[in-house]
Formats: structure tokens, sequence, C-alpha cells
């Protein structure tokens, strides 16, 4: 079976005030030590898994920011995968793009050079809204970006959103859609703000500065994303992805599906061989473990089936085709109906999930309250 692989670039020129994401400020003496030590570890994580199963079918490269690196850069982290792991055809190569970071120049590059699929941050059209989130570009930067990027030659790009806004309103929200619709990208991503401690924003809260949304208007904005994306042709496919036919996230898909996956660079998580790890958060440190020869692993954990069935669980119910229970009793040797008896029949009794055939898939209401239903297989 062949594996995702993403490789974490943390630079970014400024942080989102809402960002938790492990990244640090772009300095040019940095981005080349840590594209010599993302080129050793590829290296070693190869050796390590000689023998093994070392093809690639999706390379998502995310931050970060990776488009306030140079092009070349960016080919060199592609280069380094593909020397030392089979990026196998037709492999699906997404590049995270902030607006503010992407020229025609660059995008021409990009795409001459394999990467397939753009994943555009928007967040917002509204000018004091991206302003609150501390984005750098406007919409109008948005806009520009997708007709270039088409002009290089992308066939499939994805836009993100962010409703749930402080002071965002249902009104902004569906202008947001209605404009990101009109850019026709492949994939729509809209995703509820979630307020991570410590940052900027989520201070501004605590010290009263901004109010948390209602959860009555949360849950408006949720149900008006469905609502028109679906009516604009889009598939939702899962909690918070919204694609046209046959433009699902390939990448993404295998974190749902709780398949294997390898992660290079500070911070990046691995699933493989039913253990989890992740590298060192700090970049000097991974740079630091990485030059002594040492792979940059910070944590690491042998997951018992227990802990993989009720992942499998979670992860696959967040895909609105939900839970094959034929695979899943193929891939564990025992039925999900069995494993988890009361918490299924539980979940049908207040109609968040149902039965149907062969599946076993979040209602709608169940989709509006989904941290409600995966607490119970935790």
């Amino acid at each position: 079976m062949a594996l995702g692989m993403y490789i974490h670039v943390p630079f970014c020129l400024a942080k989102c005030s809402y960002c938790d994401f492990v990244s640090c400020r772009w300095e040019q003496d940095k981005v080349s030590a840590y594209l010599k030590a993302l080129a050793k570890e590829a290296g070693m994580r190869s050796k390590e898994l000689s023998g093994g199963n070392k093809q690639v079918e999706s390379l998502y490269i995310g931050g970060g920011t990776p488009t306030c690196l140079k092009g070349e850069e960016i080919l060199f982290v592609i280069e380094k995968c593909s020397f030392h792991f089979d990026l196998l055809p037709g492999a699906e190569i997404t590049l995270e793009a902030n607006p503010g970071t992407i020229s025609m120049e660059k995008l021409e590059f990009f795409y001459r050079n394999g990467v397939n699929r753009l994943s555009i941050g928007a967040q917002a059209c509204q000018e004091q809204l991206l302003m609150l989130l501390g984005r750098k570009h406007s919409f109008e930067d948005v806009q520009d970006a997708v007709r270039s990027a088409r002009k290089a030659g992308f066939k499939n790009i994805s836009i993100d959103l962010i409703f749930g806004i402080p002071g965002q309103t249902t009104d902004d929200w569906n202008e947001s859609l209605q404009r990101v619709i009109e850019l026709s990208p492949e994939h729509i991503s809209a995703y509820g703000l979630h307020l991570a401690a410590g940052t900027p924003l989520n201070e501004r809260i605590n010290k009263g500065k901004l109010e948390v949304l209602e959860e009555e208007i949360w849950l408006a904005m949720y149900e008006e994303a469905i609502e028109v994306l679906t009516a604009a042709g889009f598939e939702h496919y899962e909690i918070s992805n919204f694609a046209l036919p046959g433009r699902q996230c390939r990448h993404n898909l295998l974190y749902w599906h709780n398949l294997p996956y390898l992660g290079l660079g500070p911070a990046a998580y691995s699933y493989l061989n039913n253990r989890r790890f992740g590298n060192e958060k700090s970049l000097e440190k991974y740079i630091q473990k990485i030059n002594e020869g040492k792979l940059a692993e910070a944590e690491s954990e042998a997951l018992p089936q227990s802990i993989r069935m009720a992942e499998t669980v979670i992860l696959g119910l967040r895909l609105l085709k939900g839970i094959d229970l034929n695979e899943f009793a193929l891939r564990f040797g025992k039925r999900l109906e069995e494993v988890y008896p009361k918490q299924i029949d539980k979940l049908i009794r207040f109609k968040l999930i149902e039965h149907e055939g062969e599946k076993i898939r979040l209602t709608r209401r169940g989709l509006a309250v989904s941290n409600q239903v995966f607490v119970e297989f935790v």
C-alpha cells in the first residue's frame, strides 16, 4: 500500500493571530539549514524503510507558509522526496499557498516542476476580518492568485475559508462563500474557527476585547456552507470539505481512512507500522538532532488494536459516506457493531448516526455536533 507524505515547512513572513501551528519567522540562513536537514532526514527514513514500502501516492507540502520559500527551494524538497522514495506517476502533489507570497513566475515554476494541486488560504473576503485574523493579503490578492494559477496551468485548486470569526455576520459568511464559488475552484474547505490557547486572537477574547460568536450563529454558518456549496455542485464529502466530482483531496483521504503516512520536517507526525511518532517542534532541536545523525523524533507511541480501532471509527465518521463495516471487519478481525454495541445503539437512538446496509455514518444532526459523537469512542 502506497504512503502519503507530509512535509512541514515551518517558515512564515508573519504569524496569523489565530494560528497555533508550529512556525517561525523566515530567515534565509534558517531556511538553508532546514533544507539540508530535511534532505538528510528523507535519506534516513528511506534507509529505515529499505525492503519495505517506499511508494508515495500523495505529497503534501504544508506549513507555515511554504510559498515564502523560493521556487528552487520547493523544487529541492520535491526532488529529495523523489530521490529517496518512489513518487508514483500521477501522484497528487499539493502545495499550500498564501496569496501574498505567490507570483505568476513562481506559479509557472511550481507547475512546471510537478506541483499539480494548490491549496490557497483565503479565509474571508472582508478586509476587517482578514485584518482581525492577521492575514497580510486582501481578497483581491486571492482572486489574482487563482487567475494566475489557471494561466500557469493548474487544474486542481482548493480554497480555504473560515467561519465563526468574532464579529463575522451570516451575511459576511454568505458573501465569502459566493465570491469563492465565483472563482471556480475544484475544492473548498470551510473550517470553523478553532480558538487555540496562547494565540493573540484568543488572548483578546480572554481580555474581553472580542466576543465569541454564539453557538446558534456558528451552527447556522455551518448549515449555510452545506446548503450553498452543495447547491453550487460541490460534493460534501467530509465534515469541513467540499469537492467537485472526483476532486477530493487524495492526501487527506489517507488520513481519514487511517492509512500509513510519513511526515518530514519539524513538528511533522507519522503513522507507520502501527506506530505514531512526531518530530521535534523546535526548528533548532530538529536541525541539531538530524545533523548529529539521529532521527528527530520527540515522541513515539505503539498503538494497540483498541486505539487503532477507535481512531479508525473517529476518522472514518468524518467522511460523509461513513465507515464500511466489511472493511472494518477485514482490517481488525472484528465487527464494529460487536466492538462498540452500546455506543452505536446510543448514537442511533439520539439520531446522531445511522446504520444503513454495510455503512455507519453521521446524520445531518450528527455532523453539526460531531465532537459529541467522537467522544463516545475515546
